[in-house]
Formats: structure tokens, sequence, C-alpha cells
């Protein structure tokens, strides 16, 4: 049996579920990725994004990049 509901804000999913995992979209090149253990390579999985809490009130979140963080390095190495 699989039934998936998706209406505003809310998810109804009806289908054989074996775990539920959390976690942060980091960045990979040009796209992001999310890490997830090894066995489940090859499976089906949901990805829902969840609304941040920052950008609800407006505020956006940055994250420091390598480049960010060379720059500052090479930064304090010149004083």
């Amino acid at each position: 049996m699989r039934i998936i509901e998706l209406k505003k804000e809310n998810l109804t999913l009806k289908d054989k579920i074996e775990g539920f995992l959390e976690r942060t979209v980091s960045p990979l090149g040009n796209s992001g990725k999310v890490d997830c253990p090894k066995r489940f390579i090859g499976r089906r999985v949901y990805i829902l994004i969840a609304q941040d809490e920052n950008k609800r009130r407006g505020k956006t979140v940055k994250r420091r990049t390598k480049a960010d963080k060379r720059s500052i390095t090479k930064s304090s190495e010149k004083n």
C-alpha cells in the first residue's frame, strides 16, 4: 500500500517506513547533499524540506564557505 497525500503544511504518508532521519543539507559543488547510512544505498527515500525558523522571521543565515574561511585566515596572517 502506498498513499501519499500532500496538502499545504500537512503530509500523510502511508508506506512501510523503516526509519526517519533529520539532517542538514551541506554544500557540494553547485548542489547540495544529505548524508545517510550506507545501508540505505539504492533505496527509495523522501526528502522533505522544513521551513527554516530564521527565514520565517525575515532573517537569512549565511554559511561560511571555504573561500570565506581562507580570506579570513589570510587577512589575520597579514596582521
